[in-house]
């Protein structure tokens, strides 16, 4: 079992940044492709951002491109998701994600990931 814990989240103003970390006490994340999904009130799960286990690969959705980078700090062993340019329609509770690195790319559904956070809550106000 994988536990993920995710921090970074708050509340801050449309256009302003927040940066979200994911974290796998006792845990290398060196075997694992991570990504960030996202789910606000009354909405499904949506994915956000991934990275590949070397962090060659990286991978978006639309709505975020441009405005969110995913990162990995393999030293730290730690995930990032640096977030700018915020909008009132990012707020959600995010999650961070994990799986045992794949070859076929890219791995945007919820159903490819085994192992996940508890979420962090980000809120963007107009």
């Amino acid at each position: 079992q994988v536990q993920l814990v995710e921090s970074g989240g708050g509340l801050v103003q449309a256009g302003g940044s927040l940066r979200l970390s994911c974290v796998a006490p006792g845990r290398t994340f060196s075997r694992y492709d991570m990504g960030w999904f996202r789910q606000a009130p009354g909405k499904e799960r949506e994915f956000v951002a991934a990275i590949s286990r070397s962090g060659s690969i990286t991978f978006y959705a639309d709505s975020v491109k441009g405005r969110f980078t995913i990162s990995r700090d393999i030293v730290k062993n730690t995930v990032h998701l640096q977030m700018n340019s915020l909008k009132p329609e990012d707020t959600a509770v995010y999650y961070c994600a994990a799986d045992l690195a794949q070859s076929s790319w890219p791995r945007n559904l919820p159903n490819q990931y085994k192992y996940w956070g508890q979420g962090t809550q980000v809120t963007v106000s107009s």
